[in-house]
């Protein structure tokens, strides 16, 4: 039997994309279709090249079309990706497609280690990454990337000299730490701290990135509050452990993003140190803190649960070293990758609503 393109183009139209809830056809989602003799070849492009879903539409693209043709035909399925935005025409970060703030509510949740691990997981996946350590007071992504000894160099455009992030890993970063003796203290008034912040958006030359992460300090304070009065942000993710006094100070977290003046989207909560487990004992899980306390807050408060990570050795090891776990293979590398994959779709997800965020305008 002989097929054209019109009639493979309806046959894939039957496949869904169950976060944006419309067809693959509809969506734009299939280029590159060619029909040759026995042959049939296209791509399918995804809003991310961390989508999670990427071998279960690609299977059901080949049984779409083998509905139609049998085994009559060969059919090469190409995954692309094109990261979606919501942030079209901002005069700041004009090449960044999204912008995602990760906070907590208190210190000594991994806040930093999560979100290091999260750049390096969607860096490895091919996603473009950039870094802000907006943790002004207790910078930290030098020493998890390795590069304390490292400088951000300096490049003039148009008259105005712009700061070259540092690149470790496939991430460009940028930190105070990389300004400042890591043994020194920074002692900085709130809008001393704040303009530092408008620097690293503003002053930087971040090239195309599909997202930028921001590693905010804890609690809410000046820096929240700058960059939501910066930026249009696509987002920000909420880290929190699972025992009462931490899940308390998350949900102020995630009330201060909710807040109506301020009105960004959560896009999911992430559970560090949710159990221990001994590296010699991978299938005991000791709940030292407590057991899903982060799952629950995020079903009471209707956020996505992005996932766990365990408290194990590795993680701090890795941190310590400055080479973040999620480099490597194994048990730990596949959490932190499925928790980036999730983040990815939620933000595809996001990007496909209507819903704008818009900088916040209120003077406090």
């Amino acid at each position: 039997m002989n097929v054209n393109k019109e009639e493979v183009l309806k046959a894939l139209s039957t496949v869904i994309d169950p976060d944006l809830n419309n067809d693959l056809v509809s969506l734009g989602m299939i280029r590159n279709l060619d029909v040759g003799e026995k042959k049939i070849s296209f791509d399918v492009n995804l809003t991310t090249p961390a989508c999670p879903l990427k071998e279960v539409l690609r299977k059901e693209c080949d049984q779409a079309v083998r509905k139609l043709t049998g085994d009559e035909y060969e059919i090469d399925i190409n995954l692309t990706a094109t990261v979606t935005t919501s942030q079209a025409n901002l005069d700041l970060l004009k090449n960044v497609k999204n912008t995602i703030a990760i906070a907590s509510g208190k210190g000594g949740v991994g806040k930093s280690t999560v979100t290091a691990n999260l750049a390096v997981a969607l860096a490895k996946m091919g996603a473009k990454v950039g870094l802000i350590d907006a943790d002004v007071y207790g910078p930290s992504m030098p020493t998890m990337f390795n590069c304390e000894d490292a400088q951000p160099g300096i490049k003039q455009v148009d008259g105005k000299n712009l700061i070259i992030p540092v690149e470790q890993y496939g991430v460009k970063i940028i930190s105070i730490g990389f300004l400042a003796p890591a043994e020194s203290a920074i002692i900085w008034r709130g809008p001393m701290a704040s303009s530092a912040l408008k620097q690293f958006i503003g002053d930087a030359e971040w090239g195309e990135l599909d997202y930028l992460l921001f590693d905010l300090p804890p609690g809410t304070s000046d820096i929240h509050l700058t960059l939501v009065q910066t930026i249009p942000l696509t987002g920000a993710v909420i880290v929190t452990t699972p025992q009462k006094v931490a899940l308390v100070d998350a949900t102020k977290g995630l009330a201060m993003f909710r807040q109506e003046k301020i009105n960004v989207p959560v896009l999911g909560l992430i559970e560090n140190m949710a159990y221990f487990t001994p590296e010699e004992l991978p299938d005991n899980k000791y709940y030292i803190f407590g057991k899903e306390g982060g799952k629950i807050l995020a079903e009471k408060q209707n956020v996505p649960f992005l996932g766990e990570v365990p408290l194990v050795q590795s993680v701090r090891e890795g941190g310590d070293k400055g080479y973040p776990v999620a480099l490597d293979e194994g048990p730990m590398a596949d959490s932190f990758k499925s928790i980036a994959e999730k983040l990815a779709q939620q933000i595809a997800i996001r990007n496909a609503s209507d819903i704008k965020t818009k900088v916040v305008e209120f003077n406090t």
